[in-house]
């Protein structure tokens, strides 16, 4: 362990670091984010986040192991037992980078060619159900997902780890529902509300054109607005005595269903 490595969790690098970690308003003060995980850091770059500074553990992370590209970005070694107080969370392979934040994330970073399905979230409180619906819009190959009038930020630590990094390769919009209900209707895109009341069962629902899928939130469902400007209502059956599944699960399961009426309207009948 060389002289220049950090062996105080009271570093003041360590402390910023930390606060990162903490504080939605700090991460949005100093426009920066922490992520974790040679995968996650990879794939952050990948999609063109610009890296701010490393946090080595060469302990964990093996002295001889190529960095991911890291030009601009300032470079810091930990010790083991830092690397244990500062990282979210176990298996992390020893790095944490700390990106800038982008500039603008509206709706005008979406684009809408083709035949898109789009998943829209309407103030969702937990960080943990965004970042499963990112990971579930990359696996199904939906082509965007707005976020409405939002109550946790993007980048917090529960959505890129519960996204498997994701977060980063999505198309994400932060906006109003009411601009996100504009938007959609000025580009045709038909809007499905996933609600209980009034509504079809999804498989009986057409989803071959283009469609945005919207779920409320867990605790107040959708608001009126979303409710007034549907296309369509739709529900997942329930056969036990839960009234709904967890919205990482419903999203999985309609989104899945508009990818699966595309493919079958593709497929030739056997002879």
């Amino acid at each position: 362990m060389g002289a220049d490595t950090i062996t105080s969790i009271h570093n003041p690098r360590i402390k910023s670091l930390c606060a990162l970690y903490a504080s939605s308003s700090e991460r949005r003060e100093k426009g920066l984010f922490p992520v974790e995980g040679k995968r996650e850091v990879c794939r952050c770059i990948e999609s063109g986040y610009s890296p701010s500074s490393f946090f080595i553990c060469p302990e964990i992370y093996g002295s001889g192991s190529a960095l991911p590209p890291s030009e601009g970005a300032d470079i810091f070694y930990v010790s083991g037992k830092v690397y244990e107080r500062i990282a979210y969370r176990a298996g992390t392979e020893g790095v944490i980078c700390v990106f800038r934040t982008p500039g603008q994330l509206g709706l005008d970073r979406i684009e809408t060619g083709g035949n898109p399905i789009i998943l829209v979230l309407e103030s969702i409180e937990k960080p943990g159900n965004i970042g499963a619906v990112l990971r579930t819009a990359d696996a199904a190959g939906a082509d965007a997902v707005i976020i409405c009038d939002p109550v946790t930020d993007l980048f917090n630590p529960n959505i890129i780890r519960a996204s498997l990094g994701t977060v980063f390769s999505v198309p994400v919009a932060l906006c109003s529902s009411t601009d996100a209900v504009k938007w959609l209707k000025s580009r045709r895109i038909s809007i499905l509300t996933a609600q209980l009341q009034d509504s079809s069962p999804y498989y009986d629902t057409d989803m071959h054109g283009p469609v945005a899928i919207v779920f409320g939130s867990e605790a107040n469902g959708l608001s009126p607005l979303w409710r007034e400007n549907s296309d369509a209502r739709i529900m997942i059956p329930m056969a036990g005595i839960a009234d709904s599944l967890n919205i990482s699960v419903s999203a999985a399961v309609l989104c899945y269903e508009a990818v699966r009426q595309r493919h079958a309207s593709t497929c030739k009948p056997l002879d």
